[in-house]
């Protein structure tokens, strides 16, 4: 079985999913990192000079090698994957996977994602938390259609990853 964690960014797709990956012994590919890694650069740099369209198209290769791989894994899945080209029917349509959105609302996230703006290159131009919350809010409208194609929806606010891996259990 192949469990992808999906969810906005900033929501703890890379926290949880290392301590699910090591609870059930299934390796962990951080699509991000797996990019990086192929790309020798980090996601800021490949944004910088190749730009998103780039990316996003890298992603979605990245996500089809993934899933032609045979093996048990848990996938953190960038906050962006599900919502570009085909990555969430791709993954859907895999009989071997099972999709779980972490979920937290826009008040959390932007509180969340204003500690580390400069780090990510999606917010980093933001001025303000009042342009955050806004840049929040208008993606996660724009996405909330594919994040709930999940097979799992779990609520991370007021909660430690080690409670969220206990309930990802819990639903599989």
């Amino acid at each position: 079985m192949k469990i992808f964690l999906s969810g906005y960014m900033g929501v703890g797709k890379s926290v949880v999913s290392r301590q699910l990956a090591a609870k059930l012994d299934y390796p962990l590919i951080d699509l991000d990192d797996q990019i990086s890694l192929i790309e020798q650069k980090s996601i800021s740099q490949i944004f910088k000079e190749k730009g998103e369209l780039y990316f996003r198209k890298l992603e979605s290769r990245v996500l089809t090698d993934i899933l032609e791989d045979p093996s048990n894994m848990i996938v953190a899945l960038g906050g962006g994957t599900p919502c570009y080209g085909m990555n969430m029917d791709l993954i859907k349509n895999n009989t071997s996977s099972k999709t779980i959105y972490l979920k937290a609302s826009v008040e959390f996230l932007t509180e969340r994602l204003s500690k580390e703006q400069d780090s990510r290159p999606m917010i980093s131009h933001l001025v303000n938390k009042a342009d955050l919350e806004n840049f929040v809010r208008k993606h996660m409208f724009e996405r909330a259609f594919y994040y709930h194609q999940a097979d799992v929806l779990i609520d991370v606010e007021g909660k430690t990853p080690q409670e969220i891996v206990t309930e990802i259990e819990a639903k599989l």
